[in-house]
Parts: structure tokens; sequence; C-alpha cells
């Protein structure tokens, strides 16, 4: 047997003449399992190092080979030649640093092409009581999950509460005060996780839900001095000022109402509709025909007294005469027109 074929062949040679004259075949260093060719690992022209063939089929033996185990030295993962003795489970390799918390199976999180690779992780946390959204998707694990001493729960059973993260950065907010506000928790209620600035109540949940006007407001003008609970609904608490100050007419020296709702309406402070049901001026002739209460009120304080004289026809009373002329009851003065015209009508 010649030396130039290396030392592999005289080897082979020795163990094929042994198996001619009865002998038991060496043992399989690999162990019982192994029953491939040496030549899927082995060459002729030297024993090691050791090559796997693209031919070989690991599949076979519990753990295919895919992603980044497809260049694992063998070594790495076989401790000793009797690759009997692995085990396929992915702890058999890879320490837990759940401690169990998650299960065996590594693969229900993490994938061969990458063990930090995400996108798996992102997948089983949407099954989860807190599925990421917004920046969330982006955190490190640790940033929620920080380390804690073994046999200490750190991924399972874990409170979802905004504040279990949010809780410093709340209590540090001033503009609105947060902690004398009673807004250190239920987060969502104001931000979103896109973006923890731009923060946006919803008002419609409250008892002052925001129309009109009041929607492009900014908070601190009604709520000021940073003040958000406890405050009064009624439009008086935010326009007493208005009610004040307005002469025309004056609504303090008659005594208006403050429900300014029943006047007012959030789209514009201005135009304000009165209920004037007793005598029709926003229809029929009498629309558009005033431009103020003094126009018909035009005695100063008393909304009580009232004129019709001042417009055309009454104001000449030659002519208001000769059209009532026989008429029972007439006479030229205001509560007299009122008695005959109490709708505004020329017939009653």
């Amino acid at each position: 047997m010649s030396f130039r074929y290396g030392i592999p062949f005289i080897l082979l040679g020795a163990l094929a003449f042994g198996t001619a004259l009865g002998q038991a075949p060496p043992k399989n260093p690999h162990g019982k399992k192994m029953k491939e060719e040496c030549g899927l690992c082995h060459s002729p022209e030297a024993w090691v190092p050791a090559k796997l063939s693209s031919k070989f089929d690991h599949a076979k033996y519990g753990l295919p080979l895919t992603g980044a185990h497809k260049r694992t030295p063998c070594k790495d993962c076989h401790g000793s030649l009797d690759f009997a003795r692995e085990q396929a489970p992915c702890g058999s390799c890879h320490e837990d640093v759940h401690k169990g918390e998650l299960g065996a199976d590594c693969a229900s999180c993490h994938n061969t092409r990458s063990f930090i690779d995400r996108v798996t992780m992102e997948k089983q946390h949407q099954l989860t009581r807190f599925p990421l959204t917004g920046a969330h998707v982006a955190l490190d694990c640790e940033q929620c999950h920080p380390g804690t001493a073994p046999g200490h729960l750190n991924f399972v059973a874990r409170s979802f509460a905004c504040e279990d993260c949010h809780l410093e950065t709340a209590m540090a907010v001033k503009d609105p005060d947060h902690q004398a506000n009673g807004f250190l928790k239920n987060c969502d209620d104001c931000h979103n996780t896109g973006t923890w600035t731009n923060a946006g109540f919803d008002h419609s949940n409250t008892r002052f839900p925001l129309t009109g006007a009041h929607r492009s407001l900014n908070c601190l003008s009604c709520h000021a001095p940073g003040t958000f609970t406890g405050l009064s609904p009624e439009c008086v608490s935010c326009h007493q000022q208005n009610y004040d100050n307005t002469t025309n007419p004056s609504h303090a020296s008659i005594g208006f109402n403050t429900d300014c709702a029943s006047c007012h309406n959030t789209t514009s402070w201005d135009g304000a509709h009165f209920d004037h049901t007793w005598f029709p001026i926003y229809s029929g002739t009498h629309a558009g025909r005033w431009s103020s209460c003094n126009t018909c009120h035009n005695v100063a304080g008393d909304y009580t007294a009232f004129t019709c004289l001042s417009c055309h026809p009454h104001s000449d009373r030659t002519e208001t005469d000769g059209h009532h002329q026989g008429m029972s009851g007439y006479s030229y003065d205001s509560a007299a027109c009122y008695r005959c015209h109490p709708s505004g009508r020329a017939g009653n």
C-alpha cells in the first residue's frame, strides 16, 4: 500500500482486510446513529480538517441546517466525536436567558438567520395583551423588560399599564401638572404610541364636549392656571366678563339668564338669537328690518317698554291714522299696535 495516497487509505485498507478475515470493523467514533459515508465529510487528500459536503442531509438527524447554522463549524455544536450524544433542542446550545418563562422552543421568537432578528419576536408580541404599535415596535426588548433576579417574572405576567414605564415622565410634566391634576394613569387618554408629544385629549367624553370655536382654543384658555379637574361646564364660568360688559342689551341690568347658550352658539359669539316667541322679529316683514334690540326697545334698561312707531310707515302719523279710520280701539301708540297685531301681521 503506497503512502502517496495518504494515511487514510492505509487505514481503509486495514479496515477492509480486517473485515475480510472476519474481524469486527472499528467502532465508529461518531456514534451508532451515524451511517454516512466517510467521504461526505473527509477527503482522500487529508482526513482533517473535515468539510461537510452539500450532499450531507443533516435534517435526517433532527435538525435541518438553515441560516447561520449552515456556517457554524461542526465543533461549535458537537463537543465530542460522538454525534449521537448531541441534542436537537435549541437549549442544548443556547443558554435560556428567559429562565424558562417563554418555554423551550427558541424558534417561537428567534430564527436561524439571526438570533436577534426582530421579525418573529414582533409577530409573537402581537398575540399578547400588549400588541406593539408605533414607537414601541422599534424599542429594544430590554427597555420594557429589564433584567431581573433569577426566578422573577420578566417577560410573562407583566403589567401593560402605560404608567408602569412612563410614570417618571408623567410626574415631571408641569404644563399641565400631571401629578396635581391626577393625570398619572391612562396615558393613552391623551398620548399615542406614534409620538409622545402633541398629545390630544378627547374632550367628547367629558361633561363639556368641544364644538365650534371651542375646538380651536388652546387648552389653557379655559384651563388656567393649569387646572383641569373640578371646573364648571357652565358658559358663564368663562364668559362672565362678556356678560357683564354687554350693553346692547345690558345683560346685567336686565337680569338676563346666565345660560349663554340660550342666545349664543359656539360657532360665533356675535349674532345671538334670542327666543322672541311672543312677537316675531326673525321672520315675515320684521326680518332684517332692525339692527339691534334698541330699535324697538327704546327705553334704556327697560325691555318691557317698546315702540312700533320708529319704523316706516308708522313714523308718519297722518298716514297711519288714515289707514285706521273707523277701527274700534285704535290709537296712535305702540301698546294699541300690539293689541291688534300681536303676530306682527297687518291682519291681526
